[in-house]
């Protein structure tokens, strides 16, 4: 028996349509790529019990893959290595995308989350917009601390301790369903303004929002700095967790590295 709506739903848009009408597949390694798996996951309009998209169902195969693509990019890409200042404007560039499609955004956010389209515009997806600003900022505001060691020495010499943050590498992420795509640009900030490269984990019931994200980034951003967005079950990615880092607050995902080095005076006669 088809579930009873709860609440009358326009039609999507023809560009939602399309979208939600595209095959499924997922997005690693900057590329749209066939699942390993022939499962599918059916996306529904909470609102109304209708099946609007199905999306591919990553297997343990494909989890494997997406880690390999991250690390890979962040060992061999640029991002981990690209100057701050061109991290904070790729960035900004991606908040100015969200920007541009703002309305659509808040239609698909809308007609997968169930909340209305007016909160997911002016609550959700303009959030999203500003936060990513935020976070481009602090591309460049991203310290360390030098200051004098107390370490007794030959005559003259003196000693000083310094700590530089660097990006910890993949970073995994497991969005929720109630903000969909607000909660991975939450995530997805910190981790790509500190140079990390992601696994990206949306909802099984809401990952259209995240997908749509990823075709617009792989067109009009750079594919080489986006590792991966793809639809998993959580049992499949947990057992490769070790292999992944989790961050879920601020402070950044960037570990402090710390180093000694000494100067040395020569004798005063």
């Amino acid at each position: 028996m088809a579930p009873r709506p709860i609440a009358s739903q326009p039609e999507p848009s023809a560009a939602v349509a399309r979208f939600f009408k595209r095959q499924p597949k997922l997005f690693i390694g900057g590329d749209w790529v066939e699942p390993k798996s022939n499962e599918r996951i059916s996306v529904v309009d909470p609102a109304t019990g209708r099946e609007i998209a199905q999306v591919a169902d990553a297997n343990a195969a494909d989890v494997d893959r997406a880690v390999a693509a991250a690390r890979a990019a962040f060992d061999k890409g640029p991002w981990a290595e690209m100057l701050p200042v061109d991290r904070e404007a790729l960035l900004w560039k991606l908040s100015d995308l969200i920007e541009k499609n703002l309305d659509e955004l808040a239609e698909i956010e809308s007609l997968n989350n169930g909340k209305t389209k007016f909160i997911a515009k002016i609550v959700d997806i303009t959030e999203v917009r500003n936060y990513f600003r935020y976070m481009a900022g602090w591309a460049t505001k991203i310290e360390g601390t030098t200051f004098q060691t107390s370490i007794h020495g030959p005559p003259g010499a003196k000693f000083h301790t310094y700590t530089a943050r660097e990006p910890v590498g993949v970073v995994a992420q497991i969005i929720p369903w109630n903000f969909p795509l607000a909660m991975a640009a939450w995530k997805l900030g910190p981790a790509l303004a500190t140079g990390c490269t992601v696994v990206l984990k949306p909802a099984e019931q809401t990952p259209m929002t995240a997908l749509r994200l990823a075709s617009s980034l792989r067109k009009r951003v750079s594919r080489r700095v986006w590792s991966t967005s793809s639809p998993v079950s959580a049992r499949r990615l947990a057992p490769r967790w070790s292999r992944i880092r989790a961050w879920t607050r601020w402070p950044s995902p960037a570990r402090p590295r710390s180093a000694s080095s000494s100067t040395r005076r020569p004798p005063t006669p």
